[in-house]
């Protein structure tokens, strides 16, 4: 499976069939990063379709020599997730959060919760992450529950490669010492 050219990409947006190949080959893992942070299945369902909608608007800012759409795309849900969290957070108890919202039906409910079940697992190291400071941290949960590489998390984050390298090791040293928390690239050596 490879990438679309930059100036194709931007195409694909605009084309309908095109941007149904694009959102089918990466929704499931961006569906996935959604469910590892959030568990409201509604919020889930959202948050992926923002993602694409986000995509869609910046097509015009993918360059491929600085990583995968892959990468691109995680850059992107990461900006809609934290946008979510500091919505949520001005406004918890907001009434009506049902309101504006697709109707989810009884399938799409058991799909989603059977992701965030499914995600349940990364929680503990999520949590464990968490603690780090927001550099180290950035970097660790796109590699170690994310699952990306060194060189797309870089891209991500839009920092080097040598950098992101650097604060995955140091996050891994302080991590390797938590319960229930060891990621595996620590087991295997890799950064």
């Amino acid at each position: 499976m490879t990438d679309v050219p930059p100036e194709d990409l931007r195409q694909t947006m605009r084309d309908p069939e095109a941007f149904e190949v694009f959102y089918r080959r990466h929704v499931e893992r961006v569906s996935r990063f959604v469910a590892r942070r959030m568990t409201d299945p509604h919020t889930v369902d959202d948050l992926t379709t923002e993602v694409f909608l986000a995509a869609v608007d910046a097509a015009n800012t993918y360059r491929p020599d600085r990583g995968s759409q892959e990468a691109w795309l995680f850059g992107i849900a990461r900006n809609v997730v934290a946008s979510e969290l500091r919505r949520a957070a001005r406004e918890l108890h907001k009434n009506g959060r049902a309101a504006g919202r697709r109707p989810l039906d009884d399938d799409d409910i058991a799909r989603l919760e059977e992701r965030i079940d499914a995600e349940r697992a990364t929680r503990p190291l999520l949590a464990a992450i968490e603690r780090l400071p927001k550099g180290l941290r950035a970097v660790a949960e796109l590699v170690d529950v994310d699952g990306l590489s060194v060189t797309d998390a870089a891209t991500a984050l839009r920092i080097r490669v040598a950098t992101a390298r650097v604060r995955l090791h140091r996050a891994h040293r302080r991590l390797v010492n938590e319960p229930g928390t060891c990621p595996e690239t620590i087991l295997e050596g890799s950064s």
